[in-house]
């Protein structure tokens, strides 16, 4: 019993960590908060994304124990992610903001770290973390550059229940950062790690309340 009351605290934990990804995918897909905030809203969705990648990543990567987990856990935020676009594009918005599986290469940048490392903890949240945390803002402007314009968006799909003053502005780009990509990937290499840290250490948190 104990055992299956173990393997549910870890799927459930999996489960809500992906689904909060979702979430912050969709409001980085809000072509209307994207058109009004342009690269501060870019540099914020890129390091969130990255951190529920990376804690749930490495949680279910170091429960398993088998390189390659941690590709599979973002192919699930994926799949999550898809279908809830899908229930969005249902009631008329756009289906291809945001959507591209940019959590693929980052993924499989922890399972090279952990696998070329003999499965050494240590290594996967020092190097493991800082690859996917340089990796993803980058992947995330490759997305970018490959999906509709999002002003050119926002004016084609208002929001019947968007008041007056939330109408889609010009974005200032480069108004507050020079380099989007090289903001977000220094700040989600170094928070990475910390969350890497985290999702390794959930393990023996969460074995330890199971077994009390």
């Amino acid at each position: 019993v104990m055992v299956w009351l173990r393997r549910c605290t870890h799927y459930l934990f999996i489960v809500v960590v992906a689904v909060n990804s979702t979430l912050l995918t969709i409001s980085a897909g809000d072509y209307i908060f994207y058109t009004d905030w342009a690269w501060t809203s870019f540099v914020v969705f890129s390091i969130s994304q990255t951190l529920m990648l990376v804690v749930g990543a490495c949680y279910y990567l170091t429960f398993t124990g088998v390189p390659g987990t941690a590709t599979y856990y973002a192919l699930i935020m994926t799949v999550y992610t898809w279908v809830a676009k899908g229930a969005w594009f249902a009631l008329g918005y756009p289906y291809d903001f945001i959507v591209t599986p940019v959590w693929l290469p980052s993924a499989m940048l922890l399972d090279l770290a952990y696998w070329a490392t003999k499965k050494n903890k240590h290594s996967l949240i020092l190097f493991g973390g800082v690859m996917c945390g340089m990796s993803l803002p980058l992947f995330n402007m490759v997305n970018l550059i490959t999906v509709a314009d999002p002003l050119e968006t926002a004016f084609k799909y208002p929001r019947p229940t968007l008041p007056p003053y939330m109408t889609p502005i010009e974005p200032a780009v480069g108004k507050f950062y020079n380099s989007p990509v090289a903001l977000g990937a220094g700040a989600g290499a170094v928070l990475s790690v910390t969350m890497a840290a985290l999702g390794c250490k959930l393990n023996t948190w969460t074995y330890r309340w199971m077994a009390a």
